[in-house]
């Protein structure tokens, strides 16, 4: 509820610090003296629009302080919290307007957007007036309010999740279709290169072997020209050879029984030397032995080469990036293929999300229909007491002309009145007369009150045009509202005013060189003297004095 509105050099008004209690406020006052000022005040707290026009003449800036206690309005506290503005159930708006035109808006002492404050505005105030209607005119409103009414707020959501995820998944698969040309024809293009690959079947340090044995075919006469020339030389060739010439030279120097440290080192040398060139003839006649020169295996190792490098070619990659290739082309390949079937699970997702929404709107359209009718009654009732006779107010439901599935049901929602006999229903945002407006929406808060997000209502004149009977069902109406929450109205009526919870007096205090607009909240014998003033003029009587005093007692 609205806990406290601090205006400063706004309008006429220099500084007014008004305190607001829960139930019914009225505020009343001479004409002109400024009632509704204060709620203009307020409305820019809550992000209206507002110009240079409104600071007052002579000030720098205009500052408006709207204060809240939040705690039984969970959906407030919950849009503080996701923004990390909450305050321990406290809630501050401030509006700063410049005399140059620049404002600036706060929540909790944090800057903020305008939208930001009409947003959160929404879920606090809801304003009637005969040129404000802020929630009523929306059909968003009307769908709302008639879904708290028929207690299927729940159900809706259910509703909206599963067209949300409905249009989430319609979406994947219309990009999934939209590519799957595209995926098959490179789902192709991926099996041909890895069938390729899988050909080539390129074994595990078989390149490098390849090329070595390439190498080593490419110079087989030269090799065994050479190793034949180092067995030769070392022990099988024609006279002296290196492994005769190491014997001749061990026997001599063995033939000394006491050697010289030198020739015995020297002896061991050669020893070593002996051993190593018997091991080197040793491999080399190995090595010829086992050599194959046949022309048919290196024409085979050429072939397996080129076809290495021609398809590392192909694929712009070196010859030894081909099995790091193939396993990212398979890995690819099965991503895709993993897509591609992933288009079936996605169509059975739908149809069974389709099921389920249908089934789902289906019993909130039942449930919105058999709601409608009962509060389509309740409010026409009330608006006969509000001197509308032969005034009628439906709800239409309208049967939305798609296919895929609607976040808000089957169906739009819109509040239709008539408020004449014989007058044909119109949407309620073109009614003509604000006052009729008023009322309308007077009687369609009060049926729906007791499920209304909304905690606080603020009327503007919603008496304009009517008087006697009504005039005290109109009051008896808004202080049903208020004993349920909090309602503001600025009112001529003295039945209006005489229903009040708290009564405000809105007066002009005029300076040597300046007016300014104060308010005060009346006590008992001051309300009986306004409520006389209104009923009988500016001079009061005994009459009216008595009237008034049976009005407030009554």
């Amino acid at each position: 509820m609205l806990l406290q509105l601090n205006i400063h050099n706004y309008a006429i008004v220099d500084h007014l610090d008004l305190e607001l209690k829960p139930g019914m406020s009225v505020i009343t006052g001479e004409t002109g003296a400024g009632k509704s000022i204060m709620l203009d005040a307020l409305s820019l707290s809550l992000g209206a629009r507002a110009d240079s026009g409104v600071v007052r003449p002579g000030a720098d800036k205009a500052d408006i302080l709207a204060s809240f206690d939040i705690r039984q309005i969970p959906e407030a506290t919950a849009w503080l919290a996701e923004r990390d503005l909450d305050d321990d159930g406290q809630c501050l708006l401030r509006r700063v307007i410049t005399a140059e035109g620049r404002s600036r808006g706060y929540i909790n002492s944090k800057p903020c957007t305008q939208a930001d404050l009409r947003e959160l505005g929404a879920l606090l105030i809801d304003i009637h007036s005969q040129h404000e209607h802020q929630s009523l005119l929306k059909t968003d409103t009307h769908r709302r309010l008639l879904d708290e009414y028929a207690k299927v707020v729940p159900l809706s959501q259910e509703v909206s999740q599963l067209a949300r995820q409905w249009q989430q998944k319609t979406t994947l698969l219309e990009r999934l279709n939209s590519t799957s040309e595209e995926q098959q024809a490179r789902i192709q293009l991926l099996c041909y290169q890895l069938e390729e690959l899988d050909a080539l079947s390129l074994g595990d340090n078989e390149l490098e072997q390849l090329e070595q044995e390439q190498q080593t075919l490419s110079q087989a006469g030269q090799l065994l020209e050479h190793c034949r020339f180092i067995i030769d030389l070392c022990s099988e060739g024609e006279g002296n050879t290196v492994l005769s010439a190491l014997s001749s030279g061990l026997n001599r120097g063995r033939a000394f029984t006491q050697p010289p440290a030198a020739l015995q080192q020297c002896n061991e040398l050669l020893t070593s030397a002996q051993i190593q060139v018997e091991e080197a003839v040793g491999e080399l006649n190995r090595f010829v032995d086992g050599f194959d020169a046949n022309p048919e295996r290196q024409q085979w190792v050429d072939e397996r080469l080129d076809g290495i490098y021609s398809l590392a070619r192909k694929h712009r990659v070196n010859p030894e990036e081909l099995n790091s290739l193939h396993q990212q082309l398979l890995q690819e390949l099965e991503g895709l293929q993993g897509e591609d079937g992933q288009l079936g699970n996605l169509a059975i997702e739908l149809e069974q999300l389709a099921a389920e929404y249908t089934k789902k709107a289906a019993s909130l359209t039942s449930k919105r229909a058999a709601a409608a009718k009962k509060l389509q009654k309740a409010v026409t009732e009330r608006m006969q007491e509000l001197g509308m006779p032969g005034g009628r107010f439906e709800i239409a439901l309208t049967g939305l002309a798609v296919s895929d599935p609607a976040v808000h049901g089957l169906e739009s929602i819109e509040f239709l009145v008539s408020a004449n006999p014989g007058q044909p229903l119109k949407p309620l945002a073109r009614v003509a007369s604000g006052g009729e407006l008023s009322r309308i929406s007077l009687a369609i808060q009060v049926i729906t009150a007791q499920t209304s997000r909304v905690p606080t209502l603020v009327f503007d004149e919603v008496d304009v045009g009517i008087g006697g009977p009504t005039a005290e069902i109109v009051g008896q109406l808004l202080r049903q509202l208020g004993e349920t929450g909090q309602v503001l109205t600025v009112t001529h009526l003295p039945q209006v005013a005489a229903q009040g919870h708290q009564h405000l007096f809105v007066y002009k205090e005029r300076g040597k060189n300046s007016t300014t607009t104060a308010v005060c909240e009346l006590k008992p014998a001051q309300r009986t003297e306004e409520i006389a003033r209104m009923l009988g003029g500016v001079e009061m009587t005994d009459e009216s004095l008595a009237h008034a005093r049976k009005m407030l007692a009554g």
